[in-house]
């Protein structure tokens, strides 16, 4: 596969890509763990109630 004179510029353009992807992924899989310990301490916090309905 010849990429042609730009093929430097390219291959940047694609691991760029790559790692902003890899970023957005690792950053949702830590805001969600952060928010579901946030959850749980709420829910330790304030239990329902037996006869409240769930939201």
């Amino acid at each position: 596969m010849d990429l042609g004179p730009h093929a430097v510029f390219i291959i940047w353009c694609y691991l760029g890509v790559a790692l902003a992807v890899l970023g957005l992924i690792g950053w949702t899989l830590f805001d969600a763990r952060r928010t579901t310990r946030q959850l749980a301490m709420l829910e330790t916090r304030h239990p329902r109630r037996a006869t409240e309905p769930a939201k």
